[in-house]
C-alpha cells in the first residue's frame, strides 16, 4: 500500500500560478492574499489597476515572494483572451466581481439587466471558457466561481442579481461536468453577508444590516479573511475528488429559518 500524501502537503501551493479575478478589494483581496500566503504566484487582476497594485504590494510584503498586477475589463472577450495568452500556465482561477441594481424587478429597465448580467454572469462566462480550454489542454486546474446565496434564496430588490447568481451555478456545474476528464475541476462559492463594496447600500441602513447578522446562525456578518480557506481548499489538491459543487460560506444563513428562537 502506497503512503498517502500528508495533509498539509496538499494545502502547498508552491511552483503554482493563481489568477484571480477581482483582486483589488473584497473577497478578491482575500482571496489574493489566502492564495498566495499558501505559496502560489498570483496575479491580481482587476478593472482597477490602482487597486490591483495595492493588493500586489501587500503580498509581497507579506510573503517575500513577487505578485503580478494588471488591468482586466471582463465585459471585454479580447481583453479575457489576452490575459490567458499572457499566463497559459495559470492552474488555479478564482473570479469575484459582481454588481448589483436593487430594485424591485418592475422598476428595473434594460439596461440595469444588460449590466447585471454581463458582469455577473457572461464576465463568469468568458473567464470560465477561455481559462477553461487552456486548462483543458494542459490537463489540469482549478476553476472557482463565485456566485452567492441569492442563487438559492432572493428578497424583493435582488431579482436580477439573483438570476444572473443561479446562472453562475449553472455554468459552474456544466463545465465541471465537460472539463472533468481533462483533469479540470470547477467549482463555485457561495457567500452570505460580508461586508465587501458591494453591501455598502445594506450597511448605510442599520436595519438592514443588523437583520442579515440576526439571519446567520453566527449571529454576524463574515469576515473578509473567512472566505480564503474556502477558496485554498478548492484551489488546492487537498480537494482533488471535489468538483461540480456549491459551497456555501455563509454563516449558516442557510440552516436555518431565522425567524425566531423557539422556547424549547
Amino acid at each position: 500500500m502506497s503512503a498517502s500524501p500528508r495533509i498539509p502537503d496538499l494545502f502547498d501551493l508552491a511552483g503554482r500560478t493563481a489568477v484571480v479575478v477581482g483582486a483589488a478589494s473584497g473577497l478578491g483581496q482575500a482571496s489574493a492574499f489566502g492564495l498566495a500566503d499558501a505559496g502560489a504566484h498570483v496575479v491580481c487582476a482587476d478593472l482597477d489597476l490602482t487597486g490591483a497594485k495595492a493588493t500586489a504590494t501587500v503580498i509581497e510584503q507579506r510573503t517575500g515572494s513577487a505578485a503580478t498586477a494588471v488591468e482586466l475589463d471582463i465585459t471585454s472577450t479580447a481583453a479575457v483572451d489576452a490575459l490567458v495568452e499572457r499566463f497559459p500556465a495559470a492552474e488555479v482561477l478564482v473570479m469575484t466581481p459582481g454588481m448589483n441594481v436593487r430594485k424591485r424587478m418592475t422598476e428595473t429597465t434594460d439596461d440595469e439587466f444588460d449590466r447585471v448580467i454581463d458582469i455577473n454572469l457572461k464576465g463568469t462566462y468568458r473567464l470560465m471558457r477561455s481559462f477553461g480550454r487552456e486548462m483543458a489542454s494542459q490537463q489540469r486546474g482549478s476553476i472557482i466561481t463565485f456566485a452567492s446565496f441569492r442563487a438559492i434564496v432572493v428578497e424583493p430588490g435582488q431579482g436580477i442579481y439573483a438570476a444572473a447568481k443561479a446562472g453562475v451555478v449553472q455554468l459552474t456545474k456544466t463545465l465541471a461536468s465537460e472539463l472533468g476528464t481533462a483533469g479540470v475541476r470547477v467549482n463555485s462559492i457561495l457567500p452570505g453577508p460580508f461586508e465587501t463594496p458591494l453591501t455598502e447600500q445594506i450597511k448605510s441602513d442599520e436595519e438592514w444590516w443588523d437583520a442579515y447578522a440576526q439571519k446567520a446562525a453566527l449571529g454576524r456578518w463574515g469576515l473578509l479573511h473567512e472566505i480564503a480557506g474556502p477558496v485554498l481548499f478548492l484551489a488546492s489538491d487537498a480537494s482533488s475528488y471535489v468538483t461540480g459543487h456549491s459551497l456555501l460560506v455563509d454563516g449558516g444563513w442557510m440552516a436555518q429559518d431565522g425567524r425566531f428562537t423557539p422556547r424549547v
